[in-house]
């Protein structure tokens, strides 16, 4: 198979200008998967409304799915039409379209798509099978993009306002998908069409999902009224462990809507399906492969993650990677948060600690300028790489500490919802950015904290506090390359005062033999020479043998 180009490569960064002229409507897509052959075939009829005046289409789609034929609102295009040379099809229109014109475009293709080899962490289709040796087959595409499976407009405020998908497998198998089951087709030689509507999916959130799946079904009745479905699919001879973590769904979710405000998608599903993969967040049908481990927390991780997603990545879905960490930080945060709203503040801060180990510092968590999903995620192409999950996350928890939980979550809410009061029915999926949450912290805390953002997103080193004793004078000083006037709580033989910082700076008076901690209870994320001691030693080469 041929490698994929630089441009399929990328998902997202500076958008390209004929693609901004395309406002995209809608997306009917039928894909036929063939697991003996791993290959694929698809027609997608996508709808547009010109922005501009354009004379031409241009999508995103890998080159390894060769296009056979496109038609222009019906009429058939000559194959001298179009060009995929590099994975960015241009289609010259028949007729050029005017602002605020639609045209619908049939693009008919397939062949052998991309193969992940270490899914999630690359992308394209895992071919795999059953312990019982049947077809067993899955999608990922976060890092790479929806062109690895269908011509699209691959960066994140690319989502199409609905899709319908139909999705034909052998017989035997099943189709678990994005939004609603409006049907199952089953075709005179055995084969079955699933038949989906989402709407507004995420780009990358469109998931292939074939297998002998079983099914797991209930509903939830919502502290706001409404009843929202719920659905695993699992691989047979797996009940006793499906049930298990299917009981996990209903506090799931009364943790979510009880803290951060309704299910997003509760007129459609909460859907997980189990994957040959570790997970991805597929809008409504969550890819699950944790193969069902135990926690001390008492929950599933990844399936809590995933989950969280449905808020933090596909009803608010950050309108540039570069603000990729609105989606990890906050999902990562939800974490011990659960694990509060479960069993209270010592799991909360167990599960903190854990985090806390893993913030590498190397560079900023954002730039300031559009970049590819790949360039935020992967150190090696200068990304923040995990910081977007713990170093965001770490600095959710001190910014909820510093201005309280009432203004937190009412920002959370703006962030997510683009409203301080969301019910269903009265918000849609939309788009944000680092400052439009800035804004919302504004408006819930009525407090200017761009210095914060600044030290913990737009600044790699931590910021470091730095004591001074001398006798029964207390000193203490904020580095952090910038304006730092965050407080500090102080406990000096047991007793704890708030510290307020004005300047960065704070001269105290203490008893010359008190025992002073600095941050008790670990609120403020700050440089610690002890975890820099204890990461180089981790992470040290292993002795040769």
């Amino acid at each position: 198979m041929p490698p994929l180009t630089e441009q399929t490569q990328r998902s997202g960064g500076p958008i390209d200008p004929d693609q901004a002229k395309l406002a995209f409507d809608h997306a009917d897509l039928s894909f036929e998967v063939y697991p003996d052959k791993r290959q694929l075939s698809g027609i997608a009829a996508l709808t547009f409304t010109a922005r501009a005046a354009t004379d031409r289409v241009v999508l995103d789609l890998d080159r390894n799915l060769p296009v056979s034929a496109i038609a222009v609102d019906d009429v058939g295009l000559p194959r001298t039409a179009w060009r995929n040379p590099e994975g960015r099809l241009t289609i010259a229109l028949p007729h050029p379209l005017a602002a605020g014109a639609r045209a619908t475009v049939r693009i008919s293709y397939g062949g052998t798509p991309h193969v992940a080899l270490n899914a999630p962490w690359d992308d394209g289709m895992v071919w795999s099978r059953t312990p019982d040796k049947r077809a067993w087959v899955a999608s990922t595409t976060e890092g790479y993009g929806c062109d690895l499976l269908w011509p699209c407009l691959d960066f994140p405020t690319g989502e199409p306002g609905s899709v319908d998908l139909h999705v034909t497998v052998p017989k035997g198998l099943k189709a678990p998908a994005n939004g609603v089951l409006t049907g199952v087709d089953t075709l005179p030689d055995g084969r079955t069409r699933w038949n989906w509507h989402a709407r507004q999916p995420n780009t990358y959130a469109i998931a292939l999902n074939v297998g002998p799946y079983e099914e797991l079904s209930g509903s939830y009745h919502s502290r706001f009224g409404n009843t929202i479905a719920l659905h695993y699919w699992y691989l047979p001879g797996e009940e006793k462990q499906a049930r298990a973590l299917f009981a996990e769904f209903a506090p799931a979710l009364d943790f979510f809507e009880s803290v951060i405000g309704p299910y997003p998608f509760g007129d459609e599903k909460v859907g997980v399906v189990e994957t040959p993969y570790k997970g991805m967040e597929h809008q409504t049908i969550n890819a699950y492969g944790n193969e069902y481990a135990k926690a001390p927390e008492g929950f599933d991780w990844l399936f809590q993650h995933e989950f969280a997603h449905e808020w933090f990545g596909n009803q608010m879905t950050a309108a540039d990677w570069d603000d990729y960490w609105l989606h990890e930080g906050f999902a990562s945060y939800m974490q011990p948060l659960y694990g509060r709203w479960r069993e209270g503040e010592a799991r909360y801060i167990v599960l903190l600690d854990q985090q806390r180990n893993l913030i590498a510092n190397r560079m900023p968590v954002v730039s300031g300028r559009s970049r590819t999903e790949e360039d935020v995620y992967k150190v090696e192409r200068g990304g923040p790489g995990a910081d977007i999950y713990y170093k965001a996350g770490w600095m959710l928890h001190t910014l909820r500490w510093l201005i309280g939980d009432q203004a937190f979550f009412d920002a959370t809410r703006r962030l997510v919802y683009g409203r301080p009061d969301p019910r269903p029915g009265n918000f849609t999926p939309r788009y944000a950015s680092t400052a439009d949450f800035e804004r919302d912290v504004h408006a819930a805390s009525g407090r200017d904290l761009g210095w914060l953002f600044d030290a913990y997103l737009r600044r790699a080193a931590l910021p470091e506090l730095v004591e001074t004793r001398d006798g029964d004078r207390l000193t203490l000083e904020w580095r952090a390359g910038g304006a730092f006037p965050m407080p500090i709580e102080l406990s000096v033989d047991g007793a704890v005062q708030r510290v307020d910082l004005p300047g960065g700076k704070a001269v105290l008076t203490v008893p010359a033999g008190a025992q002073v901690v600095i941050d008790p209870m670990a609120r403020v994320l700050r440089r610690s020479e002890a975890i820099e001691q204890y990461q180089a030693w981790r992470d040290r080469p292993a002795p040769a043998k």
